[in-house]
């Protein structure tokens, strides 16, 4: 598949062009998709262990309220650096890397957890393991969507948040078993060496990026990958070329500033719509999955009762990636993200009102987990589409990072203020504010990438 001198460089098609229009084989980019979603799936199952820690720890440690949740507040802060500082390093030593790095670290940190008996040094295990963990989804997306046909992108990304759902039903289906079989806080925690086997299947079944070895300047390394990957899914083999570019500075401390600086300065419409989707849809999302369960006992319904409720409402979400699967090639991406998070969260503002009436209630919360995961995984593909190779996975770590503030600062906001000020309705109709004025940015400043191939 060398370059044939006696033809044009420009009448060949771009390694790029070859990767991005190869059919899809299960054997090929369906592996990258499975281990990169294995890995989505134990990030979701090690933040649902917070939930499960928190009340167990509390009785066992004889932890007050606001010492217990520094167990989730740490993993979060954790999670918010991770998600910068491996998106920038997937930037500089490459997808597969990164990848492995992330998912080791992680479980290494969740399991030390077992060996403490003070809170202060659970909450630094914790810490450390969110800091692998946040680094985990942008390095993914930019993994898997690399890999992906264009043509298949949309699917195939948003279909990668259906791996979150199921993580954080096995974290409390798993958990539960153990807790109620031998009754040890510690075995949920043992539990998170799976994440670190699946490494072997990193260096096994995924290859390093050609988008990003043609960035080192690894060449010869970039057409292996290529020519390996037309051979497998049976495509036509043809000639094409690999333009030449200049390799990135080496990783340094100051290489997060610096890849920080590109971002802004790749565009910043792109920067701006990305972080204000991430901070106004996740936030919304983080209020109604920490906080729904407080709402409903304070509304009157028994405990069972708004856990039972709360945990459908996460479930359904499941449902949801299915639709968003389907719909966003069709709708495009900037269409169905347009109308799904508006309409999530006017559902919550309507719950607000019909907090007295559980059939309503019930309905509502199962329409809204449904509709905002319809929401996220376009969300997902959408921003990891908007930046070039080079600033892909830093580009998204940062707006997950800003995700992450709203995560640890909208709660907050929102049940010391403004529910108490505004009642829920009110409340939950300031973030639906936020989310218009979020869509309403995206749709002036940043452009569709349905159907659009990487660069």
């Amino acid at each position: 598949m060398h370059q044939n001198t006696s033809t044009p460089p420009t009448a060949l098609p771009t390694g790029e062009s070859v990767l991005q229009n190869l059919p899809w084989r299960w054997n090929t980019q369906g592996r990258i998709f499975i281990v990169g979603g294995l890995g989505f799936m134990f990030d979701a199952w090690d933040v649902s262990l917070n939930g499960i820690l928190i009340p167990l720890l509390s009785e066992e440690w004889n932890l007050t309220s606001s010492d217990a949740a520094w167990i989730g507040t740490a993993n979060l802060i954790g999670m918010a650096v991770g998600a910068v500082l491996w998106g920038t390093i997937a930037d500089r030593i490459g997808r597969k890397k990164a990848f492995a790095w992330t998912l080791l670290i992680f479980s290494v940190f969740t399991l030390a957890g077992v060996l403490t008996g003070s809170l202060e040094w659970f909450v630094l295990f914790r810490f450390l393991a969110g800091v692998g963990l946040g680094g985990c989804i942008p390095v993914d997306y930019a993994l898997v969507g690399e890999f992906t046909p264009a043509r298949h992108r949309g699917r195939v990304l948003t279909a990668m948040d259906g791996w979150w759902p199921l993580g954080a039903a096995l974290a409390g289906f798993v958990s539960a078993w153990l807790i109620g079989t031998w009754g040890d806080w510690r075995l949920p925690l043992l539990a998170m060496i799976l994440p670190a086997l699946l490494v072997f299947a990193v260096r096994l079944f995924v290859p390093e990026s050609p988008m990003y070895l043609m960035r080192q300047g690894q060449m010869d390394e970039a057409r292996k990958v290529i020519d390996s990957m037309v051979t497998r899914t049976g495509a036509p083999v043809r000639h094409y070329t690999l333009a030449p570019t200049q390799a990135p500075p080496k990783l340094s401390f100051s290489a997060i500033g610096e890849q920080l600086k590109l971002v802004w300065a790749h565009s910043w419409r792109v920067t701006t719509v990305s972080w204000v989707l991430f901070l106004a849809i996740m936030t919304v999302y983080y209020i109604a999955i920490q906080w729904m369960p407080t709402l409903l006992i304070e509304a009157g319904y028994e405990q069972d009762q708004a856990f039972i409720r709360t945990a459908g409402m996460a479930a359904v979400g499941l449902l949801g990636v299915v639709i968003s699967t389907v719909l966003v090639e069709l709708t495009g991406r900037r269409a169905l993200l347009a109308v799904s998070a508006p309409v999530a969260t006017a559902m919550l503002v309507v719950l607000g009102f019909s907090m007295h009436l559980p059939t309503a209630v019930l309905l509502l919360l199962l329409g809204f987990g449904m509709v905002i995961q319809i929401s996220i995984p376009v969300l997902y593909t959408y921003v990891s589409e908007l930046y070039p190779t080079e600033v892909r996975g830093s580009g998204f770590g940062w707006a997950s990072t800003v995700s992450r503030i709203g995560a640890g600062l909208g709660p907050l906001v929102f049940i010391a203020w403004m529910e108490p000020t505004f009642g829920l309705a009110g409340a939950f109709g300031i973030c639906l504010f936020g989310v218009i004025a979020a869509v309403l940015l995206m749709l002036k400043l940043a452009p569709d990438t349905t159907s659009k191939q990487l660069d």
